[in-house]
């Protein structure tokens, strides 16, 4: 295998796998045990993936590797089956996987238990928004695998209901993922009190140069594999845009669902706001359907992704929270009803379709108000991108904001219920934002003191 140098200028060697389609055998050939074997084939794989043909070999005879390759294309099982390997029954926990969100870690978790089905592997899954009992109670068990996100698992190292001396396999999965989302630090800490003695596996769609310095840091000349690392083309998937009226999304949303015939849907929305409404909207037209946002109890999380991957609803309306990692075969179709404000969100979201080699469709509603955004993620599409105004036949008219009224606009007051004094009256919108938008420490500063006389309440008065 060919030494290569990176060339992101932190001085650290890789050993670049090039991938050989040619020699992608069958897992029977790959010299793992029988019980796993088994578990494989119950699950209807034959073949590897790409990402497995390469990594399962490096990780069996122990290499270190950095895995480069989008999600969807069978990164569990490329570690997931080394590791189950490498790994004994009864020696307490030895298999560390750090996963950035709840449903990533559920996820891996559930495809390991498939996998390790025939052995006697234990597996407990550790994330924040579950009862701490319950991780308990599953690590009571003495399971030798834990999938955790980083700080619920900080939790238990602290508390000392997780013991690392006997770890020596660790993957940290969706690496980009936990550096935007301000983990870094805290795999550090994790890492630092792991044992050296161990095998150590990265996984990541993007390569930025904090990840290489953190495998600089902890990873033993690790292997580099990959596999697509710069193809956002969104292979497979057949990618659309329709400009519109931002009230008119709803309309031209449910007619493509309609016309899915493909699959699943997943909508994407910007906002909690948004994906309550279009939940709503969605099943006012009867549609089965289920959400997940930020504001939802974990356990309404699992039940709408349980549904949903049971194949019990036929769309789910979601934030960027399912965005990565979440893997249901069965999406035929993607559609960003907001257009998301980055490029590579945009394709983490319809990377959502297209699983395993199958295809998929995704759409994006575009309001006027988002054609900017919209006109730099088409930049780094580099698939043919069908334009939906043509084949509808929609004439854009978007409005000239030179020519808009200049008056000032003044918001209507809320109604709500929250927003009424005790005489029924609405408190002013003004008042309100007022109040919200200015820090506490500058209220206080312009409260007045409580013991005034008149003429000095008066005299004292500030003039807005």
């Amino acid at each position: 295998m060919p030494q290569n140098r990176n060339n992101d200028g932190l001085g650290i060697a890789f050993s670049v796998i090039a991938l050989d389609r040619e020699k992608m055998n069958a897992f029977g050939e790959l010299k793992i045990k029988e019980t796993i074997l088994k578990g494989i084939d119950e699950m209807g794989f034959a073949t590897p993936f790409p990402i497995q043909a390469q990594t399962i070999p490096l990780l069996l005879d122990g290499n270190d590797v950095i895995g480069q390759a989008h999600t969807g294309t069978g990164k569990t099982a490329a570690f997931g089956i080394p590791m189950l390997e490498h790994i004994t029954n009864g020696g307490g926990i030895q298999a560390l996987i750090i996963a950035p969100t709840r449903e990533l870690a559920i996820q891996i978790t559930n495809e390991l238990k498939k996998i390790g089905k025939f052995t006697k592997i234990k597996t407990a899954t550790v994330y924040g928004g579950q009862g701490i009992g319950i991780q308990l109670d599953a690590l009571r068990r003495k399971p030798e695998i834990v999938v955790a996100t980083p700080g619920r698992l900080i939790d238990h190292l602290n508390q000392g209901t997780i013991k690392t001396d006997a770890i020596k396999y660790v993957v940290l999965d969706e690496a980009d993922v936990m550096l935007d989302m301000g983990f870094i630090e805290d795999i550090e800490f994790v890492l630092e009190r792991i044992p050296e003695n161990r095998i150590t596996s990265l996984f990541s769609a993007t390569m930025p140069v904090d990840i290489i310095r953190l495998a600089e840091k902890y990873l033993n000349n690790p292997k580099r594999v990959l596999i697509d690392s710069d193809d956002l083309s969104g292979e497979g998937i057949e990618q659309s845009f329709l400009v519109i009226r931002d009230r008119e999304k709803q309309k031209y949303l449910t007619q493509f669902i309609k016309e899915n015939k493909k699959g699943q849907t997943i909508v994407f929305c910007s906002t909690k706001i948004r994906t309550r409404n279009v939940l709503r909207d969605l099943q006012k037209a009867r549609f089965h359907v289920v959400a997940i946002e930020g504001d939802m109890s974990q356990n309404k999380r699992e039940y709408s992704m349980n549904k949903f991957r049971k194949n019990n609803v036929d769309v789910l309306v979601a934030t960027d929270v399912a965005a990565r990692g979440i893997d249901v075969p069965k999406v035929g179709l993607v559609v960003n009803y907001d257009v998301p404000n980055q490029d590579m969100v945009y394709f983490h979201r319809i990377g959502r379709t297209a699983r395993a080699g199958a295809k998929g469709n995704a759409i994006t509603l575009v309001s006027y108000s988002s054609i900017a955004d919209w006109n730099i993620i088409k930049k780094q599409i580099k698939s043919d991108l069908k334009d939906l105004n043509q084949k509808l036949g929609i004439e854009i008219k978007i409005p000239d904001p030179l020519k808009r009224d200049n008056r000032r606009r003044i918001a209507p007051p809320i109604r709500s219920n929250y927003g009424r004094n005790y005489a029924g009256r609405t408190k002013s919108y003004r008042t309100n934002s007022y109040k919200r938008d200015v820090p506490a420490r500058d209220q206080y500063k312009r409260k007045k003191p409580r013991h005034f006389s008149r003429v000095d309440r008066s005299s004292n008065r500030k003039k807005w």
